[in-house]
């Protein structure tokens, strides 16, 4: 039986690993959207809070939802390039349109996703991941840049500077430490160049004295009635499977972990709780969650499995949640400092998705056909949205998508070769095998 002051100290230790992802998320989004500091304060705390009830949703197992596994749930990194084009060509009200759109599709197929989920083996998965990363990383550079082209001191040498300054700390962080402070070089990164920003007199903390310590601001449908675009829902609901694909692994990795053999209804249970986390995410103007598993590395690393540990991290996210104080400190961020910790995150998402094509057979040619036409789809369509202009909107919307369109050729494309083979019929145990690596939404904060 663990001492209460040894379960507390683990749950603040799951809470400092996630950290970071939890808050950049919607940092990056709010950013790309132009949102104003009261906007982005409403949004890191409501992600804040969201993330523990989603965290809460998935342990607390019931005959209906949540797998009992100690895992911690937060905003998934492949969603934010979709948000974000959401954001920018449909609205802010878009965007939770297609997250309750897809939690609802989510709930629906959980009971049968395990059969589902022979058609989106690696080669697909690990596609639509690389897409994900590759178009983020122009978000990345503009972001090192300063984050507005139109300001003066756009690109100039100092914010250059310390955005190379972060991603060096970061780099030497994962090169000479290991475990927890390997697990949080991320943030502290970010930390350290936000306190260099400070002493260069680039940081204004009046929003941080203006903001209260505590306050229950939870606002449904924060930023408006939410609006249902076909494209975005596409989208989403491509994000949204692709995350439980990835769950399906950590599952899997948690269940040997703890020595409990998962069965599919327990799978569908977890998948339901997910599906429940984005739709609390949607209506309360949040983020899309899913289950990280930087987290299970620490599982691994401290043997503790119990669930109290996750309760109490998840009560933390929540008591952080309803701090606006906390809040505005993290949105003093400077675009620069993220820039340079982004080009490290995202281009972990990239390199998860080549770890996950790993797990493919790269000396069949059809496979190299998947991923070369999908990847090569997805990233032409993103850097040249504009060829599909002749057609009519909502198809242009569609078409003009990227990770739609990438992703959809890779599901095509795999059926078209590997439908009714052994291959396709086997990608199952594929999938379940590739989670136990680490994923694109989690890998970027380990």
């Amino acid at each position: 039986m663990l001492k209460q002051g040894k379960v507390v100290s683990l749950g603040i230790q799951h809470v400092l690993a996630m950290y970071a992802g939890a808050v950049i998320v919607p940092i990056l989004v709010a950013v790309s959207l132009g949102m104003d500091q009261k906007q982005l304060t409403y949004l890191i705390s409501i992600d804040l809070l969201t993330s523990g009830l989603a965290t809460l949703l998935q342990v607390w197992t019931n005959r209906f939802f949540g797998i009992g596994l100690p895992v911690v749930l937060g905003c998934t990194f492949t969603a934010v390039a979709p948000m974000i084009s959401i954001g920018q060509h449909q609205g802010i009200t878009a965007i939770y349109g297609a997250i309750i759109a897809s939690a609802l599709f989510v709930i629906l197929i959980s009971g049968v996703f395990s059969k589902l989920v022979r058609f989106f083996p690696p080669v697909v998965t690990g596609s639509v991941v690389m897409i994900i990363g590759l178009s983020l990383i122009p978000v990345a550079m503009n972001n090192i840049a300063g984050g507005d082209d139109t300001l003066p001191d756009y690109g100039s040498g100092k914010h250059v500077a310390l955005a190379f300054g972060v991603l060096i700390l970061i780099i030497l962080l994962n090169r000479f430490t290991k475990g927890f402070l390997r697990a949080v070089s991320i943030l502290i990164g970010l930390i350290a160049g936000t306190i260099a920003a400070a002493l260069m007199g680039q940081i204004d903390f009046g929003e941080v004295s203006q903001a209260s310590w505590v306050s229950a601001n939870i606002h449904p449908f924060y930023f408006g009635a939410p609006t249902f675009n076909l494209s975005a829902i596409l989208t989403m609901i491509l994000v949204s499977i692709v995350s439980l694909v990835e769950s399906t692994g950590v599952f899997m990795a948690l269940g040997k972990i703890t020595d409990r053999k998962l069965e599919s209804k327990d799978l569908a249970k977890g998948y339901r709780a997910e599906g429940l986390a984005m739709l609390l995410g949607g209506t309360l103007n949040a983020l899309p969650y899913t289950t990280f598993s930087q987290n299970v590395g620490l599982v691994q690393m401290s043997k503790i499995k119990t669930k109290n540990v996750i309760i109490v991290a998840g009560i933390l996210l929540v008591l952080l949640g309803l701090s606006p104080k906390v809040a505005a400190l993290t949105s003093l961020i400077p675009s620069p400092v993220l820039g340079g910790a982004m080009i490290a995150m995202f281009g972990m998402v990239i390199s998860s998705g080549i770890q996950i094509l790993g797990g493919v057979d790269l000396n069949d040619n059809e496979n190299l056909f998947i991923i070369a036409c999908s990847v090569g789809i997805g990233l032409g369509v993103t850097i040249m949205p504009g060829i599909f202009a002749s057609l009519p909107e909502q198809l242009e919307i569609l078409a003009s998508n990227g990770i739609v369109m990438g992703g959809l050729a890779a599901i095509l494309l795999n059926l078209m070769f590997h439908a009714g083979k052994s291959k396709l019929a086997s990608t199952s145990k594929d999938a379940s095998a590739e989670g136990s690596a680490p994923t694109a939404s989690s890998e970027v904060h380990a």
